[in-house]
């Protein structure tokens, strides 16, 4: 008997997180779709784990760390099914959360889609948002634009929103091919944005899910909470590069080299060492 072709294929990349990795798909039930899980070379035993507990699932091995997009990459070549999920490995889907993304997709003309992310305490995690215009960057920077909801926010609504959080993407496979999948010189972090802004000047339209509901532990990947700053300095300053005028990009770089030098500054009268190093480091993406 012919194998029955999935209808949706989850895809999770992963990097040293065994146990958060265990916990999604323990989630996930003995699901009827597809699952691949990329390990991006964990030396924490996940491979093993994935082969002993989930032997159904499809194991990617890479040899080296090679980052989101490309891993992502990787399984969407491969994947079967007609529509594919991206899901971090620390996320966790609440029962039903994924059908009933998916089913929203199947509504949605040549569409991505995203689900409503939650912090483990329970508390809506922001997660779409408008694309990183020189006002919403300034607003994120100087204006506490998360926090005021401008630069990210979590809907109660469905609606339409120019970007939603990687950690929990569906679409059709069609559609990441159709746009040219992601970007494999961003590493981590500003993927999704990039990979939508495109999807978006061809057409596709981006739909944030509130019924769809998902736990999402964040940054479990990338060395802690703080890390990920340098990344997203690096990621900006690619993307304005590759889309935007040079005028833009010089913009850009001023106001997050303003961002950088006042953090420094305070930093270093308050004597906090970390943060100084973190955004020093940040600055240092500029004179390379």
């Amino acid at each position: 008997m012919k194998e029955k072709t999935p209808e949706l294929t989850i895809i999770i990349p992963s990097y040293n997180t065994i146990h958060l990795l265990d916990a999604c798909l323990a989630s996930l039930g003995k699901t009827s779709h597809e699952v691949i899980v990329v390990d991006n070379h964990s030396i924490d035993g996940s491979p093993d784990m994935v082969r002993t507990k989930y032997p159904y699932v499809a194991l990617i091995q890479n040899n080296e760390n090679v980052g989101y997009g490309k891993a992502n990459n990787q399984a969407i070549k491969r994947a079967k099914g007609s529509y594919i999920l991206l899901l971090n490995s620390d996320c966790r889907a609440k029962e039903g959360s994924i059908d009933r993304l998916l089913l929203f997709a199947k509504e949605k003309k040549q569409a991505f889609v995203g689900a409503k992310l939650y912090n483990e305490d329970g508390t809506p995690q922001p997660s779409a948002g408008p694309f990183y215009t020189l006002p919403v960057v300034f607003c994120m920077l100087f204006c506490k634009g998360d926090q005021l909801h401008i630069t990210r926010y979590s809907p109660n609504r469905a609606r339409r929103v120019d970007w939603v959080s990687g950690a929990c993407l569906l679409g059709q496979k069609a559609s990441f091919l159709d746009v040219g999948l992601f970007d494999e010189s961003i590493f981590m972090y500003m993927e999704e944005i990039e990979f939508l802004y495109r999807a978006k000047k061809k057409g596709y339209k981006v739909w944030f899910c509130p019924d769809a509901h998902v736990i999402h532990l964040g940054a479990a990947s990338s060395g802690g909470k703080k890390e990920p700053v340098v990344q997203i300095y690096r990621g900006l300053d690619y993307f304005y590069a590759k889309h935007l005028p040079s005028y833009q990009r010089t913009i850009l770089r001023i106001l997050l080299r303003l961002k950088a030098l006042s953090v420094m500054i305070i930093c270093g009268i308050i004597r906090k060492s970390d943060m100084f190093n973190l955004y020093a480091k940040a600055l240092a993406v500029f004179s390379s």
